[in-house]
Parts: C-alpha cells; sequence; structure tokens
C-alpha cells in the first residue's frame, strides 16, 4: 500500500501551534521530536502564545487545503499569522544571553542597518537584508528589526519564500511577546524564557518545522499528513 506524502515527512522536530478558530489570537505551541522508530515525541511543556490581531489564515501553498475555500487566506496587512506547515531556517537576535556558537541553526545578529522589507514592490520583499550591503534601496516600508524589542529573539519562519509571492505576507517570525494578552501584525509570539528554550532546542540538520492550525484543521489533517 503507497502512502501519500506529507510536508512534514522530511521533518524530525516540530514546532506545534494551534488556535481555537481562524480569528482567535490566543493558542498553545508545543513542540515533538521523531524518536526510535520514527514516532513523535513530545518535548517539555506546552506554552501560550499569541499570535495575528486577526488571527490565522492559510498561508501560501495551502490555498487548496480542504474547505480552505471559505477559510480566511494569508495577505499582506491583514493582520493574520500564516496557516500551514513552513521551515524553521534562521535565529537572530540582540543584546541577548544566547551564545551562537553553541547553537544548532544559523543566528544572524541584528545590526542598526537589519531590515525585513515588506514593500511588494522592492525586489527585496519578504527578506532581511542590510542597508549598508545592498547596491539600492528600493523599498519604501520595512522593519527596522534592531529598534524592536521584541526582536532580541526570534526565529524566521520560511514562509512565503524561494520565491516570494508578492503582497501574500512578509516578515514572519517567531518571537518575543508583549504579553499575554497582546496581539503581532503577522508573526506568533511568546513569552522570551520560553522562546530562548526552543531557539536552544532547534537543530537545523532535523529539519525543523512550524506546524500552525486551527484546532479544527488540525484535527481534520492530522491523519493525513500523519501529525502528532
Amino acid at each position: 500500500m503507497t502512502t501519500s506524502p506529507s510536508p512534514i515527512d522530511r521533518s524530525e522536530q516540530l514546532v506545534v501551534v494551534t488556535t481555537a478558530d481562524w480569528d482567535s489570537t490566543t493558542g498553545t505551541l508545543r513542540r515533538y521530536e521523531r524518536g526510535a522508530g520514527g514516532a513523535w515525541q513530545a518535548v517539555g511543556t506546552a506554552t501560550a502564545i499569541v499570535t495575528g490581531r486577526t488571527g490565522l489564515a492559510w498561508g501560501v501553498g495551502f490555498d487548496a487545503i480542504g474547505d480552505s475555500a471559505s477559510a480566511p487566506h494569508k495577505h499582506e496587512g491583514d493582520g493574520r499569522s500564516p496557516a500551514g506547515v513552513f521551515p524553521l531556517d534562521t535565529l537572530f537576535g540582540y543584546s541577548n544571553d544566547l551564545d551562537p556558537s553553541a547553537l544548532r541553526m544559523p543566528y544572524v545578529t541584528l545590526t542598526g542597518g537589519s531590515d525585513c522589507v515588506d514593500d511588494p514592490a522592492s525586489l527585496h520583499y519578504n527578506t532581511v537584508v542590510s542597508r549598508d550591503a545592498v547596491a539600492s534601496i528600493d523599498w519604501n516600508s520595512a522593519e527596522h528589526m534592531r529598534s524592536i524589542g521584541q526582536y532580541r529573539i526570534g526565529v524566521i519562519v520560511g514562509y512565503n519564500a524561494l520565491p516570494p509571492t508578492p503582497g501574500r505576507g512578509s516578515c514572519i517570525f517567531l518571537h518575543i511577546w508583549a504579553g499575554p494578552s497582546s496581539t503581532t501584525a503577522g508573526c506568533t509570539a511568546l513569552d522570551a524564557n520560553a522562546l530562548a528554550e526552543i531557539v536552544r532546542w532547534l537543530d537545523r540538520a532535523k529539519a525543523p518545522l512550524l506546524v500552525q492550525l486551527p484546532t479544527r484543521e488540525y484535527e481534520r489533517l492530522r491523519g493525513p499528513w500523519r501529525l502528532p
């Protein structure tokens, strides 16, 4: 019997975020790692998270999943965090106690010139760049990352990348929250200590992924995607 492929097949580490429904701005984050025989095993304890100010929406690559036509779809400025499965590929931060040499993921130290470009017309749309390292600053809008306290520790979510689709959302991170009743512009945020623990645990060799879904969709896709 042939088993259909799952978007998590090649991963050995999962960060799973679930929310009550599409419009919920709070939820729970759990971690899993493949154990002996390929079974998923829980790591650590569940932690509270907050999402975009208007909840979740299907991200690029997941527009045709099941009954997604009736659900929101992510676009620039909608205040929603992307739903689906996305790689966690790079760490970033500044003025924190992380030791980059002890981390198992690429780490970028943010400087005064670090921008995340959210201008869909820019050639650098949805990338983190240094203003001092590009030939031309062709964007009219960007997050000046070094000036944002909640970016002292963060993880870049590989959403809408390689190449990005203009207007489908940009600058999606796991980052420090402003508190349990806060929201974001489209990222997923949590307590600084909990995030630092995740950052130290992530291992690029294990192809870590973010799985982010409303609970109903998670349960619907648990079997087909072989989720924990």
